[in-house]
């Protein structure tokens, strides 16, 4: 395997281009919401609004399940270029069928593909990255969900028409969400052509040297060991990474933009102006993370997100409480964004993917992105019911409670991984 850094750097970032569908397919519904509800005539329906919005969520779980296993019996790259074509087929099905049922089965195999790529993408670049440029390397992941994701806020802009005149908004419930999906074919397809020409995971060409009954013992010691004494620590710190990184709240702010936006005195248009804002944010900060990640440590940064988002939430649901709208909301929840963006985002997926040691690693990083997935379906079913119950301040003060219960679990258990090989952190942290 060619070892330049110029060649390292080229593969990152095609697997890396997983986590831009990732962050598309997972965005892309919320500018779509507002019209489709619309299409299907679920409006006055928060059962079926529930059911859409979490369809492709409950997909992620599936292929967040499945990732791990068939990764280790088939390697990475199969299973990213698999990623490539859900992505595909949801983008064109979603926008094409008129039929509800047939669009959350869409909804579903799109959600698979995030769950797919999800698990792998980080995984893979941390394998082929060298221990100097590893986080860096793994933020860059990040950084294409979150220009995914800027990428379907502003398509989502672009596509919905002025919602004041009647003949443009009928246009949005009849095509203008089904473009917002189909504008991912083109990133899907080019996805899916650039990962013919990336090499196989290194780690994985060393497991499968062995003899194939010894490679399916390693396959069944991995999945047994996971639960054993021994990784119970490393694995407990994972599965609580993984779910706070869902559960700190700032994911709702995406999927529920119109109910944030509309809460704090925003109209639809002003709503899709103000999701752009975050989106923007959400990439300046994320560029911040992948030079302080190598610098400040994942520690540090980890620990920076959860107390920051404690006491923004703190603030923003007392603002919310005293009925305070414009500007200030939006300049509190771009700083949630921001902080966000430059910790818990990038820092997540870093440490999911050097935590583990190699001959678990596969099925350990499945089971953190299941659980991820669970704190995102979860978070994302539980905001409406929360919010019509306790009210945006209740709500955000809760997110705020759950920031400081991890701020503290993290700041004795999270260790410092930076600069350090994969071999050295499993020697440190399997004992």
């Amino acid at each position: 395997m060619n070892n330049s850094k110029a060649f390292i750097y080229f593969i990152c970032m095609v697997s890396a281009m997983g986590g831009l569908l990732f962050g598309y397919d997972w965005v892309v519904i919320g500018g779509a919401k507002p019209f489709y509800e619309l299409y299907f005539g679920i409006v006055d329906s928060p059962l079926m609004q529930g059911v859409a919005m979490t369809t492709a969520l409950v997909g992620c779980l599936v292929g967040a399940m499945v990732a791990g296993a068939m990764a280790d019996r088939y390697g990475r790259k199969p299973l990213l270029m698999l990623s490539a074509v859900l992505f595909t087929v949801s983008a064109v099905a979603t926008g094409a069928f008129n039929d509800f049922t047939l669009f959350n089965i869409a909804r579903f195999i799109g959600g698979v593909g995030i769950g797919v790529a999800s698990a792998l993408a980080p995984m893979y670049i941390a394998e082929v990255s060298p221990a100097d440029i590893r986080g860096r390397m793994v933020s860059l992941n990040q950084m294409t969900i979150v220009l995914g994701i800027l990428g379907a806020q502003i398509v989502n802009m672009l596509l919905a028409r002025d919602t004041s005149v009647v003949e443009n908004q009928a246009w949005n419930v009849e095509w203008g969400w089904r473009w917002m999906f189909w504008a991912e074919t083109l990133p899907a397809g080019l996805f899916l052509l650039m990962s013919f020409f990336i090499p196989e995971s290194p780690v994985y060409l060393k497991l499968k040297a062995a003899t194939m009954s010894q490679h399916t013992k390693q396959q069944e010691a991995g999945l047994r060991e996971l639960f054993r004494h021994k990784y119970s620590k490393v694995l407990l710190l994972g599965l609580v990474i993984a779910v706070f990184q869902q559960w700190c709240g700032t994911n709702v702010i995406f999927n529920y933009a119109q109910e944030i936006f509309v809460g704090a005195g925003f109209d639809v248009d002003g709503m899709f102006i103000n999701i752009v804002i975050t989106g923007i944010a959400n990439v300046v900060f994320t560029f911040v993370a992948l030079y302080t990640i190598e610098k400040w440590g994942r520690r540090t940064l980890i620990l920076i997100g959860a107390g920051g988002l404690g006491i923004i939430y703190l603030i923003l649901g007392a603002c919310y409480a005293m009925g305070m709208t414009g500007v200030l909301m939006v300049a509190l929840v771009v700083a949630a964004i921001s902080v966000y963006a430059m910790t818990l985002g990038p820092v997540t997926w870093t440490l999911l993917a050097e935590i583990f040691p190699h001959r678990v690693r596969g099925i350990a990083m499945a089971t953190c992105t299941f659980a991820l997935w669970v704190g995102c379906c979860t978070l994302t079913f539980s905001f409406p019911s929360m919010n019509v119950a306790l009210g945006s301040s209740g709500t955000f003060w809760i997110y705020s409670a759950i920031c400081v219960c991890a701020f503290v679990f993290l700041f004795r258990h999270c260790p410092e991984t930076k600069g350090k090989s994969l071999e050295e952190l499993e020697k440190e942290l399997v004992k």
